[in-house]
């Protein structure tokens, strides 16, 4: 399988479905302990016009395996170097998609898992005019970072946040606050709940599906 030489390790699924010579793009991220292949999964029932790269967080997960993007001090506070390391090769890899690969820099989408949620929404909040809209699963809002978060730039961004109502490891109460901070402002969002624990099943799967596509028209 095909990678970009970038700051994260990464793998690449080309188009299945090529419409132009520039393609949409989603970059996925994972959650702690697993790795690029983890989301890379999901490729196979998203939508075809997409060039996908799934990303590796860029720290070994020392008690359970797999790579995360960070150490946590509580559950919504990232170490903080650990936090900047992995923005700083995240940002790298954006950048590097959008400048080396055949995409359409335009319609550059994020999906993320858990901490890749959490990865998303810092990426996404401090270039807003750069992403064109986000995935964020089971994760939360980096409130408690050194990050600047322009939320007077997202208004119409579109924003699907997907939560588990029974989510052991990030309780609901982190999406519900995500969507509070994203309707104030107004950004584009669709809210959703399932009756899951911390995880990505069929149905929310197949929710995703359905807007990516809506978004690409």
């Amino acid at each position: 399988m095909k990678t970009l030489q970038t700051s994260l390790q990464n793998k690449i699924r080309e188009p299945k479905n090529k419409k132009s010579a520039a393609s949409p793009a989603l970059i996925l991220l994972h959650g702690r302990g697993a790795n690029e292949d983890d989301l890379l999964g999901l490729s196979d029932y998203l939508d075809e016009r997409l060039f996908i790269v799934s990303a590796r967080a860029p720290f070994s997960f020392q008690l359970g395996g797999g790579f995360t993007w960070y150490d946590l001090e509580e559950v919504s506070r990232p170490e903080p170097k650990m936090f900047a390391e992995s923005y700083a090769k995240l940002l790298q890899l954006f950048n590097d998609v959008k400048t080396q690969c055949p995409v359409d820099p335009a319609k550059i989408f994020l999906c993320g898992f858990s901490m890749g949620t959490v990865m998303a929404y810092a990426l996404a909040l401090t270039h807003p005019g750069s992403i064109k809209g986000v995935i964020a699963n089971s994760g939360y809002v980096p409130e408690q970072t050194d990050l600047t978060l322009q939320w007077e730039n997202i208004k119409g961004k579109p924003f699907f946040v997907a939560h588990g109502k029974y989510d052991p490891v990030i309780p609901l109460v982190f999406a519900q606050r995500a969507q509070d901070l994203l309707m104030k402002a107004d950004a584009h969002v669709s809210y959703h709940e399932y009756d899951m624990a911390h995880q990505i099943t069929e149905e929310s799967l197949n929710d995703i599906m359905g807007w990516i596509t809506k978004q690409l028209g």
